[in-house]
């Protein structure tokens, strides 16, 4: 399953309780539906491109990230290997120089928002998938906010900037611990209620 249509309700994840793809990345259903935002993208690339070695795909879309729609760049990434830290290019260890270089030239590929969203919806979107899905280097504080946005902006809804700054500041202000994770969740529940996307 890729993601969510535009407009779509949010749903519930039978495995964490919260809402789907936002208990990623400890929860593995979660974490399944995260990767999968990417995966959908390489699918249909693979498949326009008229398939072929995976591998040699990767290397040639890594080589041409600002060719590419995001989500095929960084499935590419996860198809190759770190020559340094052998991890997948780009989700190594922060300080791994060829992961932390793969990683900031994903941000040069194509970001295109679908239609009916807010203007920046997809930029949003990459940034929230990308943060999860490499959780060791970002704070807990970046990734609480990250993970917890994410099922809203993938149905299309985005947060204005006053009110991304409120939940940041409150996320800081409260103590560690499933208390600041209940309070940032019904922020975010309160925040993304009062709107809706057509569809």
């Amino acid at each position: 399953m890729g993601r969510p249509e535009v407009g779509a309700a949010l749903r519930r994840c039978a495995e964490c309780g919260g809402y789907e793809y936002a208990g990623a990345p400890a929860c593995g259903t979660c974490r399944a539906l995260v990767d999968g935002v990417v995966e959908e993208g390489w699918a249909g690339f693979v498949e326009e491109f008229g398939g072929g070695d995976e591998v040699e795909l990767a290397a040639m879309v890594a080589d041409e990230p600002d060719r590419h729609d995001w989500r095929v760049v960084d499935a590419a990434l996860d198809r190759l290997t770190c020559a340094d830290c052998g991890e997948r290019t780009g989700r190594g260890p922060l300080g791994c120089a060829p992961c932390d270089l793969a990683h900031g030239f994903r941000y040069v590929a194509i970001e295109r928002d679908r239609p009916g969203v807010p203007p920046g919806n997809e930029h949003a979107v990459r940034v929230n998938v990308s943060v999860v899905r490499r959780p060791h280097v970002t704070s807990a504080n970046e990734l609480l906010l990250r993970r917890l946005t994410l099922p809203g902006l993938l149905v299309g809804l985005l947060p204005t900037t006053e009110e991304a700054q409120r939940l940041a500041a409150t996320a800081r202000q409260v103590v560690v611990g499933p208390e600041r994770e209940r309070t940032v969740e019904l922020m975010v529940e309160e925040m993304f209620s009062s709107r809706r996307v057509e569809g």
